[in-house]
């Protein structure tokens, strides 16, 4: 992904693609567009999810030693 930003910039954004497609505001074009954006933007999340899981459960696990 060429673009970075933040896990609540992209919840964000895929609300707001969701929302669009909700409300019948993309065509049939944009609507392919804005789906490969979601997938990539679900992917980011995910994997900042992941990530931030695996360091919380670093951080547990130092202090519990």
């Amino acid at each position: 992904m060429p673009d970075k930003i933040n896990y609540e910039a992209a919840v964000a954004e895929l609300e707001s693609i969701v929302r669009k497609m909700e409300n019948d505001q993309l065509d049939i074009d944009s609507l392919t567009e804005q789906l490969k954006r979601a997938q990539e933007l679900i992917k980011l999340c995910k994997d900042k999810l992941s990530k931030t899981d695996e360091e919380i459960k670093q951080i547990l696990g130092e202090q519990a030693e």
